[in-house]
């Protein structure tokens, strides 16, 4: 028995743009930080330690440092974790992500990132906590394999689940079958859930998620002549109170990843702040006079940004919209196969069983970072009302606090994992060292 009162469960959401864990019974997550680490390659770092030493720069007792060795063809590599580190500029560090396509592929990373969350977050000894990890419903079973081994290895954690992120955000809500929209940083899925089982084969999803309108942003935003000078790039002194004067600064040494990695956390707030899906389908000619509105950049400069605002959301509705943004044209080789959200929901609902599909189109679930952004959840039930069958009631359903829009799939795993019923299902270090990892494909089907 894991559950109880005497020792609370971890849950652990690895997604592609943050990472979210905290104790099961809990409303919203401890630990929030980002799902990229700084990477410096030990062979650039004893340059760089002699320079800091010079320019005296004192490192932050909470910028994390790990040095691990990794495969032969990596060498050795200093890893940075949290947005303290990563926000701290240093030479050479370049920002790598664990994840490509929405799975694991640099396992280093992952264990780095998943030590952060333990011991620096959260401070706990994983030994003394069962973990829930959420997993992507792309997840191969070699993959679910490779985190039970892990886990119990190296964190000889005494009990493990891996739930799907479909369930996790369909149990938050209350629903045991919905149509779960998630819609992260690194891209869209639309994974039908009946009785708390992911329908695998009626799973769609698009490589376009916030990240992709983020750059979006940034590029259409340069094309205007707009530059998004990065935090570190420049220093404000004020030359009379309240007036400051910008002094640009110049790092040659910082890698082109960091840089854009910088720019993005800006672009990224513009576009929180600023966008929002149109009602109708974005067309230049209707939105060539909207009004501007203005954005004050970290350098103190301020931009108007105006068809942009909706051009850019609209990108997921109509994913052929990004190949008319300068900047972007790498996009065209997959643009043909990229289908637009409404597309994605009638597809995969036309996949499931007749019998569930009336049940679906009437709770279909927003989620993640990218779903809440301003009127998409009434674009979304506006467009599927004119493309659904007739007999079909659609009914979009989103929760109206952003933190439960974000996190919902934490907060799934944290209802899961603190239930009383649940405690019989965790896949036990004793079932792990007699069975193998392998076993971990009957325990979390």
């Amino acid at each position: 028995m894991y559950g109880g009162d005497e020792v609370s469960a971890i849950v652990i959401d690895l997604g592609s743009h943050t990472c979210k864990a905290g104790y099961a019974g809990e409303d919203a997550p401890k630990a929030v930080f980002p799902s990229v680490v700084g990477a410096i390659d030990q062979m650039d770092v004893d340059e760089t330690a002699i320079t800091e030493k010079n320019s005296g720069s004192a490192v932050d007792s909470k910028n994390i440092v790990k040095t691990l060795d990794s495969d032969k063809a990596k060498g050795k590599r200093k890893l940075f974790v949290g947005s303290q580190s990563l926000g701290f500029r240093r030479d050479h560090m370049d920002v790598l992500s664990p994840l490509k396509d929405g799975v694991i592929a640099d396992w280093e990373i992952a264990d780095c990132i998943w030590d952060h969350a333990f011991r620096e977050c959260l401070l706990v000894d994983p030994k003394e906590h069962p973990m829930l990890l959420a997993e992507p419903s792309s997840n191969t079973p070699q993959q679910r394999e490779r985190t039970a081994e892990l886990m119990f290895e190296k964190y000889k954690v005494p009990a493990l689940f891996l739930a799907k992120n479909a369930v996790l955000t369909s149990f938050a809500s209350g629903r045991a079958t919905a149509l779960v929209v998630d819609s992260g940083g690194g891209s869209t899925t639309v994974a039908p859930v009946h009785d708390g089982y992911v329908l695998q084969k009626a799973v769609a999803s698009s490589p376009i998620g916030g990240e992709f309108l983020t750059d979006c942003l940034l590029k259409s935003l340069e094309s205007k002549g707009m530059m998004i000078k990065p935090r570190y790039a420049f220093k404000r002194k004020e030359t009379r109170p309240g007036e400051y004067q910008t002094v640009d600064l110049d790092f040659p040494n910082t890698t082109e990843s960091y840089k854009l990695y910088s720019q993005r956390v800006i672009a990224s707030d513009i576009k929180e702040c600023v966008c929002r899906a149109p009602d109708t389908p974005y067309d230049e000619s209707s939105y060539s006079n909207i009004p501007m509105t203005p954005y004050e950049l970290p350098d103190g400069q301020t931009i108007e940004i105006g068809a942009d605002r909706f051009k850019i959301p609209d990108v997921l509705f109509n994913p052929s919209l990004a190949q008319t943004i300068p900047g972007m044209e790498n996009f065209a080789e997959i643009a043909p196969s990229v289908r637009g959200l409404p597309q994605m929901v009638i597809e995969s609902i036309n996949k499931c069983d007749v019998d569930i599909r009336r049940e679906l189109f009437s709770s279909i679930l927003l989620a993640g970072g990218t779903a809440s952004m301003q009127q998409l959840k009434e674009r979304l039930e506006k467009d599927l009302l004119e493309e659904s069958p007739q007999a079909a009631r659609v009914k979009v359903l989103a929760s109206g606090n952003a933190t439960e829009r974000r996190f919902s799939v934490w907060i799934g795993g944290s209802i899961l994992a603190s239930l009383g019923s649940f405690q019989q299902m965790w896949f036990s270090k004793s079932e792990y060292e007699e069975h193998g990892a392998s076993y971990i494909q009957r325990k979390c089907p």
